[in-house]
């Protein structure tokens, strides 16, 4: 590319550079993500707008030596090209290529792995922590959006960090986005930091006071401090980090070089918890990402003169499928609840803000809070839909468990991106939920074919179902095959797509288009399997399975989502606890953390695609098999 960026190779080049040079490279910096991220696609947005934050991060302070743990971690691509993994942004998110996220194993730049929101403060004062009792005295800074300071997690470590005293930088960055706009008190709060002077006035107004009478009577300047204080929580600068115990600077300008550096040089050397509130503008110098950080949060491959995506298919996804069918819900049933964790856009629930604003709950980033809040409300007879990525789903599992399937409540989990998500890697694969929930008392689970079924999924979920129901699909475009398969949705039971005898094949959700193209082989082979739609993962359609048993001796379960405790994990158990006499062999990821790639390729990778299912069944039961 030339220019500055040709100079920096590996970790601490940027300190070769004079700080006159900061801004160029800064244009440089942006000029190198958007022919990158245009290509490969990406996180945008972001880390557009945290590119002066980066570079002055980097140029004052000393990795990896220093320490610094970025939130979520889809800030962090700067970071990566200024610690030398510039070359490798040609791969960036794909098979085997450079991860989106911040990986130690990727460099030791790389304090801590990321994917998730509000955990960077926890991890860098444990990491802290670990430097006291080591004796060691290096600086360790946590990066944090203010998005991600709506998760209870982030105060939980402020109140730690607070009281331990240490030495801990934390930036909060703030851009006034999650992915969609950020709502709630703590997001008002930072509003008002952000427009309010007053207080600094009348701060420096007290002590110009104090200062010219020293002989001030003790009792007087008492009143006057709870005065001052009063002021201070009245104009909101900081007091709410300040009352955990931390030093607050700010707001300071996230795009001024000379600002932020002088700031860093400052306060590198701090024995104290410091929180800088830096200003920063989402999608900064890219003129589309700027006017619409939302869509150019998380983007696929787009023209650079447009900012239009290229290649993206004009078919439904599951998403907006939920989305439509959630509007005509809500116009059926006054008790039907919308929510969803500052992921309006991402879950297709727009729709349903716009018509029933009044019903329609963002949480924030606080899946915690979501799960229970979503419980209080099916108590007093509402119907609570919670729209959920199925890796975020994770974060609330106690709640889940107690504060709704103990207690037996009607809430609706509409688990989105569930099995594999693809380019975001092993942060947000989905494929933990079936394992996680389906073994929960009073919990059932479906998993639909295609869009038609995801649509009557919802509404059996809503209007039939009783107690706490989840429906997991994929992301991507919705299948829309299997049109003449309509079967009505009953509790518990699945649906028999093709009659057979001898091998039967099990398909969760939207892997029987893969296993149907298996069986189509299979046929030609001369073999005749039985192939069947689950429907219900919780609980599990029994009746049949003993019909299967009476019919087939090879019985074979395909899901996406892990092996371990899994679909075919429940199936296997009914059979072994029955003493029926079948083989049973489970298809699902292998019980690892997957790793990034696209949807097709893992599917690929791992025997999943229809191709793959049929060579491991044809492999299991032999060529000479019913012959």
């Amino acid at each position: 590319m030339g220019g500055l960026l040709d100079k920096i190779q590996t970790t601490g080049d940027i300190k070769k550079l004079k700080k006159e040079e900061l801004e160029l490279l800064c244009r440089e910096l942006r000029r190198f993500l958007l022919q990158h991220v245009s290509k490969t696609g990406g996180h945008l947005a972001s880390n557009l707008g945290v590119v002066e934050l980066t570079v002055a991060l980097e140029y004052i302070f000393n990795l990896p030596q220093d320490k610094i743990v970025w939130d979520v971690g889809h800030q962090a691509y700067i970071h990566k090209i200024l610690t030398g993994r510039k070359e490798g942004f040609t791969t960036l998110r794909q098979l085997d290529g450079l991860s989106g996220f911040p990986k130690p194993e990727e460099s030791n730049a790389d304090a801590f792995a990321a994917g998730h929101s509000s955990t960077s403060i926890s991890a860098a004062l444990g990491i802290a922590k670990a430097r006291d009792l080591q004796g060691k005295k290096d600086n360790v800074i946590a990066v944090i959006g203010d998005g991600s300071m709506t998760g209870g997690l982030a105060y939980e470590a402020l109140n730690n960090a607070g009281r331990d005293k240490t030495n801990l930088i934390i930036i909060l960055n703030d851009n006034q986005m999650s992915i969609d706009h950020n709502v709630g008190a703590i997001s008002k709060h930072l509003n008002s930091l952000r427009t309010s002077d007053p207080y600094r006035n009348l701060k420096n107004n007290f002590k110009d006071f104090r200062d010219k009478v020293p002989v001030l009577g003790k009792v007087t300047y008492r009143v006057l401090e709870k005065v001052r204080d009063s002021a201070k929580l009245l104009f909101l600068e900081g007091a709410v980090f300040e009352e955990f115990g931390l030093k607050y600077f700010g707001p300071v300008d996230g795009h001024n070089i000379e600002e932020m550096l002088e700031l860093f040089q400052n306060v590198k050397d701090t024995k104290e918890p410091i929180l800088i509130h830096v200003k920063t503008v989402k999608g900064k110098g890219y003129v589309p990402a700027e006017k619409n950080p939302g869509p150019f949060h998380g983007v696929g491959p787009f023209d650079i003169k447009t900012g239009k995506s290229i290649g993206k298919s004009s078919d439904p996804s599951w998403s907006t499928v939920f989305g439509k069918k959630m509007v005509e819900l809500g116009h059926k049933n006054p008790n039907v609840v919308g929510i969803t964790a500052a992921m309006c856009s991402g879950t297709g629930f727009e729709d349903f803000h716009a018509t029933f604003p009044e019903r329609f709950i963002d949480v924030a980033i606080a899946e915690q809070h979501g799960t229970t809040f979503a419980a209080g409300l099916a108590s007093q007879g509402m119907v609570p839909v919670f729209a959920v990525y199925s890796s975020f789903l994770q974060r609330a599992y106690d709640q889940v468990i107690h504060d709704v399937c103990m207690e037996n409540l009607h809430v609706v989990f509409a688990i989105d991106r569930a099995g594999i998500v693809g380019a975001d890697g092993e942060t947000h694969q989905g494929v933990f939920d079936l394992s996680f929930l389906t073994h929960i008392p009073n919990m059932t689970v479906l998993s639909p074919k295609n869009a038609w079924e995801l649509e009557e999924m919802l509404e059996y979920a809503v209007n039939e179902c009783k107690g706490p129901v989840a429906v997991r699909y994929p992301r991507g475009t919705a299948n829309t095959g299997f049109q003449d398969e309509k079967a009505p949705i009953q509790y518990g039971k699945a649906e028999v797509i093709e009659e057979g005898t001898g091998i039967a094949i099990l398909a969760e959700g939207h892997m029987l288009q893969a296993v149907s193209e298996a069986v189509e082989w299979l046929k030609e082979d001369g073999f005749t399997p039985m192939l069947v739609n689950m429907r219900f993962i919780s609980p599990l359609d029994k009746e049949l399975l003993i019909e299967i048993a009476s019919k087939c001796d090879r019985i074979f379960t395909v899901e996406d989502n892990l092996r371990k405790g899994g679909f075919g994990s429940k199936v296997l158990e009914f059979y072994s606890d029955g003493g029926y006499q079948v083989a049973v062999s489970n298809l699902a990821f292998p019980d690892k953390f997957i790793e990034q790639g696209s949807q097709s390729q893992l599917f690929a990778r791992y025997g999943l695609d229809g191709e793959g299912i049929y060579k491991t069944v044809k492999e299991k039961i032999g060529d000479n098999y019913g012959r």
